[in-house]
């Protein structure tokens, strides 16, 4: 994390397809020169939660990973500022707190041998495809921890993540600057008592599915999917280093604290 206010002068703008956000993209693109995305440093979001992930797996999949600015017009918010127009918006910008984000790199085979990689700001989950209760194999670093995980899944959440998916699924929030990823069991059976674990991000963290013909299990990395999975071996993308800007008093540390006091 840092608290450096760095200028951008060049803009670029990503928002979603809603009224909302059509609305507020023709009202900003009246008083500012945006730019195209790859000549831009720092990209403005309009939308929700789902338009920032979309934004930032676009900068994923390729070309230049930029600071973001997201502005609420969606549903919940959680990764974005609140919206109030273009007034004040270039001070907001230089005042903003840049909060560093990092996704995970997910690595599948299949179970005819193909691999894929994507990566996840949220998690990576473990979901089972039929009726059938999923059985996995959980492994840290290389060493079994649980021969065999029994029902619905398993998920690896980041500290961005942990109050999302993770956390309907009785996992911990993690503040920000942990260091921590959440490894959550998804409606276990077996072993009843086990409820996750808190390991080091600097973990890697691998699944194989037994009895797969009977038991199919698909990968998703936030919201793209693999099925039919073999092996999953996950860690941190040190290399996919993010960052988020946030008005200084709403950051996303800080709201992730604030999350852990909801009643």
């Amino acid at each position: 994390m840092s608290d450096d206010k760095p200028r951008f002068e060049k803009l670029g703008l990503a928002y979603a397809e809603s009224d909302r956000a059509l609305k507020a993209a023709k009202e900003l693109g009246e008083q500012f020169d945006f730019v195209p995305k790859e000549e831009a440093d720092a990209i403005i979001a309009l939308g929700g939660d789902g338009t920032m992930l979309d934004t930032l797996h676009e900068m994923l999949d390729g070309g230049e990973i930029l600071p973001v600015f997201g502005l609420n017009l969606g549903a919940v918010g959680f990764l974005m500022n609140r919206y109030h127009g273009a007034v004040g918006l270039i001070q907001r910008l230089a005042q903003a707190k840049a909060m560093s984000v990092l996704p995970l790199r997910m690595n599948v085979t299949t179970q005819t041998g193909e691999n894929f990689t994507y990566c996840a700001i949220n998690e990576v989950s473990l979901l089972r495809e039929t009726r059938q209760t999923a059985k996995v194999e959980i492994s840290v670093n290389g060493r079994v921890r649980i021969a065999q995980l029994a029902g619905d899944g398993v998920l690896l959440s980041t500290p961005v993540g942990s109050t999302a998916y993770n956390l309907s699924a009785n996992g911990p929030i993690l503040p920000l600057d942990s260091n921590m990823l959440a490894l959550t069991p998804i409606s276990p059976f077996r072993p009843r008592r086990w409820r996750g674990a808190i390991l080091p991000d600097r973990s890697r963290v691998s699944f194989r599915v037994n009895e797969p013909a009977k038991r199919p299990v698909a990968a998703v990395a936030d919201s793209k999917e693999v099925r039919d999975v073999a092996e999953v071996h996950i860690e941190v993308a040190r290399d996919k280093e993010m960052t988020l800007l946030f008005d200084p008093h709403q950051a996303l540390d800080e709201r992730i604290v604030a999350e852990q006091f909801v009643t």
